[in-house]
């Protein structure tokens, strides 16, 4: 973040009201960003109305307005169709925009990244950069540094994903229909295709009629092998939601190019950025991590049968680091890599006026 010394960058949330705007909002008070940098858009219907931000209320904005005085960076933290309308809107501008979505994840010029896992993407005059989905997030955070060490064959994995995954309305149908289950009550309808009040049921996402997999599988798939720029990866995903608030766990089955030992594994988690170890036998849920910054393994194990073969228990706040804290943390890495390139540039013009080679006017 910049220093006391140092003007912050004006920066937009798009998004300010809903779970993911709200959380990137909340990071950036914990990380001290000025008020007076700081400016939120929303909904037609939320123009007009404040939002907290410490002891400031900053004004919901209509997203047309954000081309006046544009911002140094927009995190995106709103739909599909808003994403694009916000690109565009800001097309002839130097604004630099972070966008949650899946708008744009998957075009082949626009990088995809999380910073511990591919950070060196971030160069000084990128305008859009995307933000995986969050399955993806915490699958990549938790093996990379172990592809990086042992290589890696094939991944299966099934997800276990927080309703808060689909929004306050997600959020609402499970609270609205386990008052009515526990109350002997018809199940009011909500945002899912079948009540989510205790029971687990496939990710609510399209199924593709040729693959079979749902559009939160394919998702990981084909983000997977683009931050690992392996197109030919076998990852088989079976993306399930279950009756949990906030922060999603995933059960992990990787292959590698060699035989592991335990030890080994825990090794190189234990020494990799943005990832919390969790000793055997300690519980590990996700009710236990909502709220933090960090991708958990625990329940490390070795397939008796083939070494090669390791199992994890990996849980992650979604609504985070899944989402609000990686847009944030990209953005972080942009500001550091631009203010050292423009402190380079300081320093040799410095030096050149100083050789007295300066071109005079």
């Amino acid at each position: 973040m910049p220093d006391s010394q140092t003007k912050y960058p004006t920066v937009a949330v798009v998004g300010a009201r809903g779970l993911v705007g709200r959380e990137a909002l909340s990071i950036l008070l914990e990380r001290g960003w000025a008020s007076s940098s700081l400016r939120v858009f929303g909904s037609p219907r939320s123009v007009g109305e404040t939002i907290d931000y410490g002891d400031h209320k900053p004004v919901i904005e209509a997203m047309d307005t954000i081309v006046r005085d544009a911002p140094d960076y927009v995190l995106l933290c709103a739909d599909t169709d808003t994403a694009r309308s916000v690109v565009d809107l800001l097309s002839d501008q130097s604004t630099t925009i972070i966008d949650n979505s899946s708008a744009f994840r998957l075009h082949s010029g626009t990088p995809l990244v999380i910073p511990e896992v591919n950070g060196e993407l971030l160069q000084h005059d990128l305008r859009v950069i995307a933000n995986p989905n969050c399955s993806t997030i915490m699958l990549l955070t938790a093996l990379s540094p172990l592809r990086a060490a042992f290589g890696v064959r094939s991944v299966q994995v099934s997800t276990y994903q927080a309703v808060s995954g689909a929004g306050r309305a997600g959020l609402e149908s499970l609270h609205t229909q386990t008052r009515a289950k526990l109350n002997g009550e018809p199940i009011p309808d909500g945002v899912f295709p079948v009540p989510c009040a205790f029971d687990v049921f496939e990710h609510e996402s399209e199924i593709d009629p040729t693959s079979g997999f749902n559009g939160e599988e394919s998702k990981m798939i084909e983000e997977s092998r683009k931050i690992w720029e392996s197109p030919a990866l076998s990852l088989l995903p079976t993306c399930v939601r279950v009756p949990v608030e906030r922060a999603h766990a995933q059960s992990i089955t990787v292959e590698f190019n060699r035989t592991v030992t335990a030890d080994q594994v825990r090794d190189v988690l234990g020494q990799s950025p943005g990832l919390a170890l969790v000793e055997p036998g300690e519980p590990l849920t996700p009710a236990s991590i909502a709220g933090q910054d960090e991708v958990f393994v625990g329940r490390i194990r070795i397939d008796p049968s083939d070494s090669r073969r390791v199992l994890l228990w990996v849980c992650c706040d979604q609504i985070r680091k899944g989402a609000a804290l990686n847009a944030v943390q990209i953005m972080e890495r942009l500001i550091g890599i631009r203010d050292q390139s423009s402190a380079s540039s300081a320093r040799l013009t410095s030096t050149i006026e100083a050789s007295g080679y300066a071109c005079s006017s």
